[in-house]
């Protein structure tokens, strides 16, 4: 524990400062709305309900304007490119970009049911009121001027005892946008969800572009003003400290005249207008980039279902582990999916590996498997950064990829085959474990030539050392492992014709971290994961447990994948 906040303090103190800010500001606005004699009246009818959905807008706020921020993916690359020679720690929070996005949303969700619960509650009170008979201070303030009339002084937005709460709260503006923010809000949620995001991706893609929705209504929220205060001038002249008591006697005598009241004025658009123009610049550049011709050079269809596209685009420049977004405007206009670069920077195309795990890319696969000529138009945005450009950062990096989860390991291993090709003395790392775990045998045929390329090119400049991998293959029966037995003695793996045996089952991590940590007891080992998350959470057990307690011993730095 005492190692991973070492290497996380910035992460921690980011998130610590974001909740802190969210209670201060909470405790902020309850304590205004439940103490200020402006909102005195309006408590006589509300009681603390008032206080909790004020506090909870204003939070709302709040992270209302991070939402955006998180998913700002070239203000990202941006800020990875400026912190390229910060220390490791310093870059840490821009890997969790997603995770704080997806936290900002869960933080929305809660504000938004306090906000809704105390919103009810106050529309309950609010006809209450109106219906009382009972000459009590909460009825009068309630039987004051209606919003129909042009002057200020009505307090309850409930404007007779026959109107009903569903009538107000779905004909007035806080009413009706609140409805269809909420709706937008659980719809984005629900389809964001693991299982929903993972097999029903266009689900996911489509209707969390609500947002905009959300974020309109949310910006015009406020303008019905129903949570109104007592205007200054008024309280100047009866304060309700001096005249709550005497209500029944208003403007009988000069001191105590009947109060008049303002709503509140909106301020949601203060919040987001920033985030908002920002989000719509890094839109404009995205579609500005993605407008820029693509040149398809090569169409290889691999086994498995995997389909390889290389690529040329004016001006494109890339880093090892990042990725880029692809359309296909034949399949669909408005779907952008993300893929890992397979290419190393120094080639002169740029490639992906597709495969097909959903409705779009089972219809890309198709379009490419059945079209010729002319190619299908594909567009491209980025490229944009990941954790794994930090690969070179570290003097023993451990790649861990399953299955198509390879994709950005790709990248590193050639761009490190063409580093020994030009003889790149610059090269930090001294030492590279890679393993690939798959399911079925037909997936090492993806970069079976580049593994025998660099192993072949390891052993010319006598660095066999260099690169150490492993290939572990899950789904295997006993035929397989049979085959595999009787052939073992040969000098190439039977299943992939490397020199590298394959080995049945999964690695065991603790016996591989206290190997690599024994052959490196002075070294920072950085981990790299392209993976599903079971997986990381036992990589990242391993890092904790096999990281020195002394900072000048061998040290684990757990990274993982996400885009």
């Amino acid at each position: 524990m005492g190692n991973w906040l070492v290497n996380h303090w910035l992460s921690v103190l980011f998130l610590v400062s974001w909740l802190g800010l969210n209670v201060f500001l909470f405790v902020y606005a309850f304590l205004n709305y439940e103490t200020s004699d402006k909102y005195y009246y309006t408590r006589e009818i509300l009681g603390t309900a008032l206080a909790l959905a004020r506090a909870s807008a204003l939070c709302l706020n709040l992270n209302s304007m991070m939402i955006l921020i998180p998913v700002c993916r070239n203000l990202l690359s941006f800020l990875r490119g400026t912190c390229s020679f910060c220390n490791r720690t310093l870059r840490k929070p821009l890997d969790h970009n997603l995770t704080f996005h997806k936290l900002v949303a869960y933080m929305i969700c809660i504000f938004t049911a306090i906000h809704i619960i105390a919103h009810l509650f106050n529309f309950e009170r609010y006809s209450r009121s109106q219906q009382a008979m009972d000459g009590s201070l909460a009825s009068v303030l309630s039987s004051l001027s209606h919003p129909e009339r042009e002057d200020d002084s009505w307090l309850n937005p409930i404007q007779s005892p026959n109107m009903t709460v569903m009538y107000a709260a779905f004909t007035s503006i806080a009413g009706l946008t609140g409805v269809i923010a909420t709706v937008a809000l659980v719809l984005m949620v629900t389809s964001a969800m693991e299982f929903i995001r993972r097999n029903y991706f266009e689900l996911f893609w489509y209707t969390h572009h609500l947002f905009i929705i959300y974020i309109i209504c949310l910006g015009i929220h406020g303008l019905g003003g129903i949570v109104r205060g007592q205007t200054e001038e008024s309280m100047s002249e009866s304060h309700p400290h001096n005249c709550s008591h005497s209500f029944h006697e208003w403007d009988k005598h000069e001191s105590c005249r009947h109060p008049h009241f303002v709503g509140h004025p909106p301020e949601s658009w203060k919040w987001i207008l920033a985030p908002i123009a920002f989000y719509i610049f890094e839109r404009i550049l995205r579609f500005y980039r993605s407008q820029q011709k693509v040149v398809i050079t090569k169409v290889v269809m691999h086994p498995s279902n995997v389909l390889e596209l290389q690529m040329r685009k004016r001006g494109f420049s890339m880093e090892v582990g990042q990725y880029i977004f692809v359309n296909c405007p034949s399949i669909s206009f408005l779907e952008w999916h993300p893929f890992t670069l397979t290419s190393a920077p120094e080639e002169e195309f740029f490639s992906i590996h597709i495969r097909a795990a959903g409705d779009w890319t089972r219809n890309l696969i198709r379009t490419f498997e059945q079209q010729h000529s002319p190619m299908p138009r594909i567009e491209v945005d980025g490229p944009f950064g990941t954790v794994s450009e930090d690969v070179f950062q570290y003097e023993v990096a451990v790649l861990v990829g399953a299955g198509i989860g390879v994709t950005p390991f790709a990248s590193i291993l050639k761009s490190i085959w063409y580093k020994f090709q030009h003889a790149d003395n610059k090269l930090k790392t001294q030492k590279i474990y890679f393993y690939w775990i798959c399911r079925e045998t037909g997936a090492f045929a993806w970069f079976n030539n580049l593994l025998n390329s660099l192993e072949q090119e390891m052993e010319e400049l006598g660095k066999t050392d260099f690169l150490n991998y492993r290939l572990f293959l899950t789904g295997w029966d006993s035929n397989i492992a049979g085959h595999a037995a009787l052939n073992f003695d040969k000098a190439t793996d039977i299943l992939t014709g490397l020199k590298q045996k394959t080995s049945f089952g999964r690695p065991m991590w603790d016996n591989e971290f206290s190997r690599i940590a024994t052959a490196h007891p002075k070294s920072v080992v950085g981990v790299f994961l392209c993976g599903p998350r079971t997986l990381a959470k036992s990589l990242r057990k391993c890092c904790q447990r096999y990281s020195s307690l002394d900072p000048r011993k061998v040290q684990f730095y757990f990274n993982k994948e996400t885009f």
